[in-house]
């Protein structure tokens, strides 16, 4: 029986989505971050076995399957050649909570400076709201069906119950009239129903959205503007610990009005939050974030002492070694302290990078390289990588300018010749000054067409703009001939 067989009932049943997050094979895997990643194909392959091997870690026997450890990765090239972007792709693609942490901002327990462990805390916030969104979605439904009764009760208050038959006799034995009319409540209660009935059609078709109503808001959480500072781990943690209490306090409730949109959006918050059972979200996320959740580590080369032969670890690098023993234990499995309880990082995916132009990753301390053991080297972007950055991705610069500039009414179309120029000018700029990947797309393109966007729609009226390889190598033809190019380092 093979993986896949096992998980076909479960995404049958989940939808599509769950393909995504459970039954894609490595070579799938990579297919799917091909489509917003250009290049890197070892990085890929690494990653794309790195979220296959969870899988087959669930399905491997309960003696050994705690011994599993993750194969951390550590991710070297220079910036803006998509080592954030598939570490960040990976983790959509597994529906895992994410965070991307700077390991410069890290400091030495003892120093001024975020602690090591906020980033497992940074990832249990993820993995709750991402638990909560998921349960938020799973009520929504029942949340809008009482969201109408509500909104029903201040249209239209329900007309009080009518008495019993028991109640009906009394009265008449005492008026010793059997001969007495029908109780007027029943006949307020039907007409209150079906009146009740005509506005909850009217509710449900969007002709009431408009009309304004009062109703009881909840004021801000109490505690929403409160800070704690403080130099270590401890006093964040005991800011959140703080908060939470705040929060927990009754909150004044005031009258409003507001629109009968404005309130089913209030509404609808207030029901799903009843409906929501808060233990059952942290008791997932925990789950979440203990089997399938992946801490991005930038800049970790920031913190590796470059080798200076004798005498090395003097001054800073000391700190620098510090932040890495700091690391080591979170890295190599250990248990933190959160305000939703105790979460275990033995299984959680480290993904490191750095761009490691000064220090080497050998510069790292022996015990935090160990717990890295896949090396990927990243390689710099060429012309023809540009090239295919601009077109190929869903999310290619083009498309998300001519999607910007189609919203004034404007079709932007760019010749084949206008993208070879801006991919040649893009490579030319990262060999001549400092290297910045595909980032530097960002501002070729700004530059290009910053004039177009300042005077649409005043100026322009055409309905089509085209632009070619003239108008490119005119607007930036300074590129060409100025050495400095300042304008064009971000």
């Amino acid at each position: 029986m093979t993986i896949t067989s096992d998980t076909e009932a479960a995404a049958k049943t989940e939808g599509k989505s769950a393909i995504a997050a459970h039954n894609l094979t490595p070579n799938q895997i990579v297919e799917l971050l091909d489509k917003y990643i250009i290049g890197q194909k070892d990085a890929k392959k690494s990653v794309a076995i790195a979220l296959r091997n969870r899988l087959r870690r669930q399905h491997v026997g309960d003696d050994l399957r705690e011994e599993i450890m993750p194969n951390n990765i550590i991710m070297i090239g220079p910036t803006g050649v998509g080592k954030t972007e598939i570490a960040r792709r990976l983790a959509k693609l597994a529906k895992a909570p994410f965070v991307k942490v700077e390991a410069s901002k890290f400091t030495e327990v003892g120093y001024v400076g975020r602690d090591v462990e906020s980033m497992i805390r940074d990832l249990v916030d993820q993995s709750v709201a991402m638990v909560r969104s998921e349960k938020s979605e799973e009520v929504k439904e029942k949340a809008a069906f009482l969201v109408e009764e509500r909104l029903l009760d201040i249209l239209l208050p329900p007309a009080p119950p009518s008495r019993s038959h028991e109640e009906q006799d009394e009265e008449q034995d005492e008026n010793r009239n059997p001969m007495a009319p029908a109780d007027e409540n029943d006949i307020s209660q039907e007409v209150n129903r079906r009146s009740r009935e005509k506005m909850l059609e009217r509710l449900r078709k969007g002709k009431l959205e408009e009309r304004q109503i009062e109703m009881d808001t909840a004021s801000e959480n109490p505690g929403g503007m409160m800070q704690i500072f403080g130099p270590l781990g401890q006093m964040e943690e005991i800011g959140s610990i703080m908060q939470d209490l705040m929060s927990g306090l009754p909150r004044k409730r005031k009258k409003r009005r507001v629109t009968i949109a404005e309130a089913r959006r209030i509404l609808e918050q207030e029901e799903v939050q009843k409906l929501i059972d808060m233990d059952a979200v942290v008791k997932d996320a925990i789950n979440k974030v203990e089997q399938s959740g992946i801490v991005f580590i930038d800049e970790i080369d920031k913190i590796a002492a470059p080798s200076t032969g004798s005498g090395g670890g003097k001054g800073p690098d000391v700190s620098r070694e510090g932040v890495q023993r700091d690391l080591l234990p979170i890295v190599e499995g250990s248990n933190v302290a959160t305000k939703y309880g105790i979460v275990k990082t033995d299984h959680v995916l480290f993904i490191a990078s750095g761009a490691f132009h000064v220090s080497k990753p050998s510069d790292l301390i022996p015990e935090l390289q160990g717990r890295f053991p896949i090396r990927v080297e990243l390689k710099s972007l060429t012309e023809e990588d540009f090239y295919k950055i601009l077109t190929q991705p869903k999310n290619a610069l083009i498309k998300q300018y001519k999607a910007l500039i189609s919203t004034e009414g404007v079709d932007l179309d760019f010749t084949d010749g206008a993208i070879l120029e801006i991919a040649r000018i893009a490579a030319k700029v990262n060999e001549s000054v400092e290297n910045i990947g595909a980032r530097r797309l960002h501002t070729i393109m700004t530059n290009l067409l910053e004039e177009l966007m300042f005077n649409i729609p005043e100026s322009v009226t055409d309905e089509k703009v085209v632009i070619d390889e003239a108008m490119v190598q005119d607007k930036l033809s300074a590129v060409s001939s100025d050495r400095d190019l300042s304008q064009y380092i971000l």
